[in-house]
């Protein structure tokens, strides 16, 4: 799924001659409005009059009552309501009285990205045809943070595109499009009080699971996941089943022994007796480290290089053995952890939010994670704001890592350069961190757990967009339904203390599975650990990563020393931590050999004429 949306005005409308598409809708004035490629059965578009209400994803909307809703708008600011009742992870647009409203998903599943093109801003659901109008070139700065390990930059950069002049759309914010073709950003999505108790969440998450399932099963066709043996990708498959999916299941053996994922797996598929369970072998070529972006992925990021290209062999694979089974839909577990585990700051959150208990269960992670008394009780006690954080951050990216004993409950995860990057490029990332921390638009949630539990969603929202980007005209789309908003809004809505009950593990996931998925499998205490795949892939794959830094175009651009870089591939370290930075760097390389700078403007040509559906 592709689109272009342009505003009411001559000089948007003139942008479409240099668009491919198959579908339009248009305006009322009768000036194209969408303009892409999109499956018909992921389209509704609603009228009532002039207004047009477009939604893209899948969903559940009564047609009759958003036509009425529709009707009674008196702004763009009450589609709100509208928007906060659909199911799904979807893109939503609104043209009324020739202004347009324009929004993907709370955490980034469905992105909207904007440009200036003949002095109006367009809207996209991607990078790519923004680059098609633009010629956009690299930014060298913002493709030097994507270095950081792990996981390339923290909030709020990690969404920027690697390409000037092209912007994303804020988290939690709608885009308008005014007649003169300016835009503006209102911030529209913010969680709800965390308030409910675990009873309470886990009626509220079960429900806002029920209906992400429910309207992508209602769609037909074959669904495949994930089944990996842990809670999150379990419980989908039993909800998928629940819900009357064609059901075909992946497990990937894990090669560590002590890893219990794949009883776990097997235990959850003798339970699911309807769907079709394959088991895929540890030793088998596809593995979790690989080279990145190769010759058959050229143009396939234009969004830039990410950590999760180390597994693109994997999903490719994936995605063939899928499809030959009749799947269009591929369900993950991405975002369990955050919704339903720990994240780093939940000790400071959870001190202020109860203070005795939480305290108590403080105290046990402590314990768990052996660190220290003095370096608890000082990060407890921490006070700095974002802003403040974040400058912390900027000023330490070329520190070594900290102790793997030493707490750290503040708002950032910590990132860090690679040793071999250069000073100018550890400066220029430095700098626009710096930047970000003052003129940025500052923490997602006044709560540092909640803050952090948005921030990886964002990041696992990216990685899901970025993968169907990737994957492009396979026929299967890669889908998560825990990071679509209404999922996450109950969860997060959770009180923190509930969610994270002492002595249980994931609770709040557990609770609302419960008389679904068989109990036994809700009593798995643990998860599986892949750091052996990530050292068996580095050594099989280490002549080809080596190739990469013969000419490299990350030291031509002044970034990397490549001998250091080879060095480190020759020697990584004996800890998973140590692969990381060599993780980014790969994905960077990579991706600079697979991407041009700039995208060739198409000739104009004809294109498909306005419909309503």
């Amino acid at each position: 799924m592709e689109f272009v949306v342009l505003p009411d005005c001559p000089a948007g409308a003139a942008a479409v001659g240099r668009l491919r598409a198959t579908r339009r809708v248009d305006h009322a004035s009768g000036r194209p409005w969408i303009v892409g490629d999109w499956p018909e059965a992921e389209a509704v578009v609603v009228q009532a009059g002039p207004r047009r209400m477009v939604v893209l994803g899948h969903t559940r909307l009564d047609e009759t009552a958003a036509a009425a809703a529709l009707g009674r708008l008196r702004s763009l600011h009450d589609v709100d309501s509208l928007a906060s009742r659909l199911p799904g992870a979807v893109h939503l647009a609104v043209s009324l009285d020739g202004r347009t409203r324009v929004q993907g998903s709370a955490v980034g599943v469905r992105q909207i990205f904007t440009a200036v093109v003949d002095g109006v801003t367009v809207a996209a659901s991607g990078v790519e045809p923004l680059l098609r109008l633009t010629g956009a070139g690299l930014d060298e700065t913002v493709l030097a943070a994507r270095l950081l390990a792990p996981g390339g930059p923290p909030w709020p950069l990690a969404q920027r595109p690697v390409r000037r002049g092209v912007e994303a759309l804020t988290t939690g914010h709608w885009l308008e499009l005014d007649t003169d073709g300016r835009a503006r950003q209102t911030r529209w999505w913010e969680l709800p009080e965390p308030s409910l108790t675990l009873a309470q969440g886990a009626a509220a998450v079960r429900s806002a699971l029920d209906d992400a399932i429910t309207s992508r099963v209602a769609a037909g066709g074959t669904l495949s996941a994930d089944l990996s043996g842990g809670l999150d990708s379990t419980s989908l498959c039993f909800l998928a089943h629940a819900a009357g999916a064609d059901l075909v299941t992946y497990h990937v053996m894990p090669i560590d022994s002590a890893n219990a994922d794949t009883m776990w797996a097997h235990r959850a598929a003798e339970c699911l007796p309807a769907a079709r369970h394959h088991t895929l072998s540890a030793d088998r070529a596809e593995n979790l480290f690989d080279v990145g972006y190769t010759a058959d992925l050229v143009g396939a990021a234009p969004e830039g290089p990410s950590t999760w290209a180390s597994g693109l062999a994997h999903i490719q694979d994936l995605a063939k053995r899928a499809t030959a089974e009749g799947a269009t839909l591929h369900l993950t577990g991405f975002g369990g952890d955050e919704l339903f585990g720990r994240m780093p700051a939940c000790a400071w959150s959870l001190a202020r939010a109860t203070p005795v208990d939480g305290l108590r269960l403080v105290n046990r992670y402590r314990l768990a994670n052996r660190w220290p008394w003095r370096a608890t009780v000082r990060s407890l006690l921490d006070r700095s704001t974002f802003t403040q954080n974040l400058g912390r951050v900027a000023a330490r990216i070329d520190a070594p890592p900290p102790p793997v004993d030493e707490p750290d409950f503040g708002w950032v995860f910590a990132p860090r350069m690679p040793a071999w990057a250069t000073p100018d490029a550890v400066a220029a990332v430095r700098a626009l961190l710096t930047d970000a921390a003052t003129e940025g638009p500052g923490p997602l949630d006044a709560d540092r757990a909640r803050h952090q539990a948005l921030a990886s969603l964002v990041f696992e929202g990216t990685t899901v967009r970025q993968v169907n980007t990737a994957l492009g005209d396979t026929g299967i789309t890669w889908d998560a339904p825990f990071l679509d908003d209404r999922v996450v809004e109950a969860a997060l809505a959770t009180r923190i203390d509930q969610r994270l009950l002492g002595g249980r593990f994931k609770p709040l996931l557990t609770s609302a599975a419960r008389g679904l998925v068989p109990a036994d499998i809700l009593g798995r205490r643990d998860k599986g650990e892949f750091s052996a795949e990530a050292f068996r892939g580095l050594a099989r794959n280490r002549a080809r990563i080596l190739e990469l830094c013969e000419d490299s175009q990350l030291a031509r651009l002044g970034l990397i020393d490549p001998a250091a870089f080879r060095s480190a591939v020759l020697n990584p370290g004996p800890m998973s931590h140590h692969l990381q930075p060599i993780d980014t760097t790969v994905a960077c390389e990579s991706w600079l050999r697979t991407h041009p700078e700039t995208y060739p403007m198409p000739p104009a040509r004809n294109t498909p004429t306005g419909e309503h559906r």
